[in-house]
């Protein structure tokens, strides 16, 4: 990034702060505090170790210092300021989660900006799910990146004292790693003569999720020939020719058993069955979080309210009713590039999405919105023209 373009988009971040106001969070001065400068060099330099006491009022050190990011800690502590993790004095931490566009398993290279942002959202609603009706969490703050993706935090006081083995509980099982089908099953007493059956648990958790995709897949076998039905079959693990014949059978006999989630009316076929879908209900189904954020204590994420700098949108704290209609390159473009246009030299062309409009860009000097120039100048995509 060239200095004149490093010092357009560090004053007008400026301006930017001048008219928002950023609301801090909970315990804001438990926690430490970091933010990137704009300094010059293909690297970031990250100013960290502070507290709010250094850094003074939070609106006046945002104007003052236009940083490039700003970020705070999960954790909160007796000494934020110290220099090192063991002397601040670690007192509880937020659970956090962070969804990465440019991680998800379906993330494509050819994928516009918008449709890796729609992919996320759905990852987002995924998360959701398993932090709201999974594990019970109230206390949830949903927020935009800014940039790719999606942060959650967590501030249920159950939460706050896990330490990062515990943690790693959590990730594993919302991303269903090593999800064992024994553990979705439980055994019922059925009738007078004390009969048991082993019955899928439907009314929740992993159980819910895997039965949810068996209905789905009998449904689709149901509106099958017989040897389209074998077919697709043996496109599941651990099922052969033969074996999808046993399947075929006892899914055809037995709907009802089916329908309660129940794998001894059926015999081993429907047991074969469930079993081949838990790893594709965990294939589909599971949040692709970014793992380590969620299991250091000590992470420091983005402040909601500032901007980010790799795009030049703001970092947005959400409603959860408001998450379907949010369109973040729309909703998350700050106001205050929305007033005039701006000369840009574009360095990578091509076709950009923001503001509710379409651009197609070759690589030379032009007149955009300013929203427009510093998306591409943050992203490394142009650099400010001479006015």
């Amino acid at each position: 990034m060239e200095a004149r373009t490093r010092a357009y988009l560090r004053g007008r971040f400026g301006d930017h702060y001048r008219r928002a106001e950023v609301t801090p969070p909970p315990e804001a001065n438990e926690r430490e505090w970091g933010y990137v400068p704009w300094t010059e060099g293909p690297g970031d330099t990250y100013v960290r170790h502070n507290s709010l006491l250094d850094l003074g009022d939070l609106g006046e050190f945002l104007t003052r210092e236009r940083p490039r990011h700003v970020y705070f800690s999960a954790g909160r502590y007796d000494d934020p300021s110290a220099t090192t993790m063991s002397g601040k004095g670690w007192r509880r931490s937020d659970l956090v989660f962070d969804l990465d566009a440019d991680h998800l398993p379906s993330a494509d290279p050819d994928d516009s900006y918008a449709e890796m942002l729609a992919k996320c959202k759905d990852a987002l609603y995924r998360l959701l799910d398993f932090l709201e009706t999974d594990f019970g969490f109230e206390e949830l703050t949903v927020v935009f990146s800014g940039s790719r993706g999606y942060h959650v935090h967590v501030r249920d006081e159950q939460v706050q004292q896990l330490g990062s083995d515990a943690r790693r509980e959590v990730v594993d099982y919302v991303r269903g790693i090593g999800l064992d089908p024994e553990g979705l099953v439980r055994t019922e007493v059925r009738g007078q003569g004390g009969a048991t059956a082993r019955v899928l648990q439907t009314g929740g958790g992993w159980g819910r999720r895997v039965h949810r995709r068996l209905l789905a897949f009998v449904e689709e076998l149901a509106a099958m020939g017989e040897e389209e039905a074998l077919a697709r079959l043996q496109e599941l693990e651990g099922i052969g020719e033969g074996r999808a014949s046993t399947v075929y059978g006892a899914v055809q006999a037995n709907p009802e058993a089916i329908r309660e989630g129940n794998l001894e009316a059926g015999g081993p076929g429907i047991r074969t069955l469930v079993e081949s879908l838990v790893g594709e209900t965990v294939e589909a189904e599971n949040a692709p979080i970014d793992e380590p954020v969620s299991t250091d204590t000590n992470r420091l994420i983005r402040l909601p309210g500032s901007l980010h700098g790799g795009s030049g949108l703001a970092v947005r704290r959400l409603d959860r009713d408001a998450l379907d209609a949010f369109d973040p390159l729309t909703d998350a473009v700050p106001e205050t590039f929305r007033s005039h246009d701006i000369a840009v030299e574009v360095t990578e062309g091509g076709t950009v999405e923001l503001d509710g409009d379409s651009f197609t860009l070759p690589e030379r000097i032009h007149t955009v919105p300013e929203s427009l120039g510093v998306f591409l100048m943050c992203r490394g995509r142009a650099e400010k023209a001479r006015e």
